[in-house]
């Protein structure tokens, strides 16, 4: 009898140490999802500067700059993290989703000179443009096979409503996978994607419309007219899909959520 309850003590212990590994990996690579987001945006930010006292040296530095911190987000989630075994394919996927984006940044510096210079911008508009696709695939890795894994061994674990899913998207404008939008958009123009504003133009001609696609809350999905349970902590985000459902591409799509009634009702947009 004491043995029994020995080897069920000893079970216990087993779940919750593998149930924490699980709660601190995550929690790791959100960490290291958000550096990386926030890498985007100084890139980004940096390349379209248009001027205001900022060099074109200047902003070659700041992009080798940018790419050491890459490397070094690299060298991080390759050796201070934690894997749990059932993740070790995701952890792969995941740094190479992390070795796109510094080698995406090591080819930007390297053309960059080329999409600045008078008489090969073109040629050099070319060349940016192709080194993007280092950044589309990131986010493709990311999406297909970093997340889905998370989400298979947290659902399996039981535990996928305790936790923040990490999430990440490098390439937020795909105008500049398009040649002719790039010089635009190191002038600081907007290309017209998904971070241009398009409220002052007239709208592209063709069919208009989005659909509203899966939503959940907590990783729990949600469905209309139904019911769910869903442990609520200070780290619980919605999430909503939106469909294009049209010809064009869309931009500053408004999302409202509504939690309650009345006037006790919280609204998020």
């Amino acid at each position: 009898m004491l043995a029994i309850l020995f080897l069920l003590l000893l079970r216990g212990c087993l779940g919750a140490r593998e149930e924490r590994g699980l709660k601190d990996y995550v929690r790791d690579v959100r960490a290291v999802a958000q550096q990386s987001d926030t890498q985007s945006e100084e890139m980004f930010s940096t390349l379209t500067e248009p001027g205001r006292g900022v060099s074109d040296v200047d902003r070659e530095n700041s992009l080798k700059g940018l790419r050491a911190q890459a490397d070094q987000l690299v060298e991080r989630a390759r050796n201070d993290i934690d894997v749990p075994g059932d993740l070790e394919a995701s952890h792969d996927s995941l740094i190479e989703t992390l070795e796109f984006r510094r080698d995406g940044i090591g080819k930007v510096v390297d053309v960059l000179p080329t999409a600045l210079s008078g008489q090969e911008k073109e040629q050099g508009a070319q060349r940016l443009a192709d080194q993007m696709a280092f950044f589309l695939a990131s986010d493709v890795v990311f999406a297909a096979r970093v997340r889905p894994s998370l989400d298979s061994v947290l659902k399996q674990q039981e535990i996928i409503n305790e936790v923040q899913l990490p999430d990440s998207r490098f390439l937020k404008d795909r105008n500049w996978l398009i040649p002719d939008e790039v010089p635009k958009l190191l002038k600081g123009g907007g290309g017209g994607g998904d971070s241009g504003d398009r409220s002052d133009e007239d709208a592209a001609p063709g069919l208009h419309g989005n659909g509203l696609g899966t939503v959940s809350l907590g990783g729990q999905e949600l469905t209309e007219g139904g019911s769910a349970t869903v442990r609520l902590g200070e780290d619980t985000t919605f999430s909503v899909q939106v469909l294009n459902q049209g010809e064009n591409d869309e931009t500053d799509v408004p999302v409202k959520i509504t939690v309650g009634k009345g006037g006790e009702a919280i609204e998020i947009e």
